[in-house]
């Protein structure tokens, strides 16, 4: 199977080229700079302080599932998730692959969501985090395997300028040299961006290198209380499940129900 993720990075420089063309970086700037004298949720506190730990996804699509939910529902679900526990939300936004967009984020915030929100796509430049705090997120995904350490390093500064934290998403231990970046979370994601398979094996291998002065968050492939169990045992305190909760009929009610297994399987 081809890397899907090149294929979308090599995407995403080219759509930004076109957003630029649009409006320019400038304008964003103009438009970010009265938002900045008011903080925005922490991710990182709202995970260490968490029982459960989970950052609920509103996910509608993937490349290797297709649709998981085709109805928008970004009024409904995130506001459920908060309503049911959710240490946090997890906003996709990345449109010709997942079919997300900014606007599910100003959506949700508008239907009441306030717990910090990550705002889940592939960034590549400082265009996009400004397009992440305008729309209201907490914080943004950066992925190592999509950056050189010198981009995700003016990246990160980016975004700790921009009043936003970092989730910076690892896969192997040759990527450990991003910590240095010094992003607020670190996340380890048990699917394989380019082949798509996915095991919790990533995270306990993982689990024996990480820093323990970061929050770590486990990503992807996580189905039961159990998992979560185990996981916390071993160090990470963030769980970020999407397609477990969003193909149930009431994602929030879901979210619940694992959240009440965590607890008993913690027992």
């Amino acid at each position: 199977m081809k890397d899907v993720l090149f294929e979308i990075i090599a995407r995403k420089r080219s759509d930004l080229d076109l957003w630029q063309a649009a409006k320019p970086i400038e304008a964003l700037e103009r438009e970010v700079e009265p938002l900045l004298s008011t903080p925005v949720a922490s991710l990182s506190a709202a995970l260490t302080a968490s029982d459960s730990g989970i950052i609920a996804e509103y996910k509608r699509h993937s490349p290797s599932k297709g649709w998981i939910r085709p109805e928008p529902l970004a009024d409904v679900v995130p506001l459920a998730y908060q309503a049911n526990g959710a240490a946090a939300i997890s906003i996709l936004t990345d449109e010709p692959y997942f079919h997300g967009c900014d606007e599910y984020i100003r959506v949700a915030r508008r239907s009441g969501v306030v717990v910090p929100v990550l705002y889940k796509n592939f960034v590549v430049s400082r265009y996009q985090l400004l397009k992440a705090r305008l729309c209201g997120a907490s914080a943004v995904l950066l992925i190592a395997a999509a950056l050189t350490v010198d981009e995700c390093r003016q990246l990160c500064s980016d975004a700790h300028e921009l009043g936003l934290e970092v989730l910076l998403e690892m896969h192997s231990p040759h990527e450990l040299k991003y910590i240095d970046c010094e992003p607020d979370v670190c996340g380890i994601n048990n699917r394989h961006l380019g082949t798509f398979h996915t095991t919790l094996d990533i995270s306990r291998e993982m689990a024996q290198l990480l820093p323990t002065d970061r929050v770590w968050v486990s990503e992807s492939g996580i189905r039961n209380g159990s998992d979560i169990a185990e996981l916390r045992q071993i160090g990470y305190r963030g769980f970020l499940i999407g397609e477990t909760l969003m193909r149930h009929e009431e994602p929030g009610a879901m979210l619940r129900q694992l959240i009440n297994s965590v607890n008993s399987a913690l027992q």
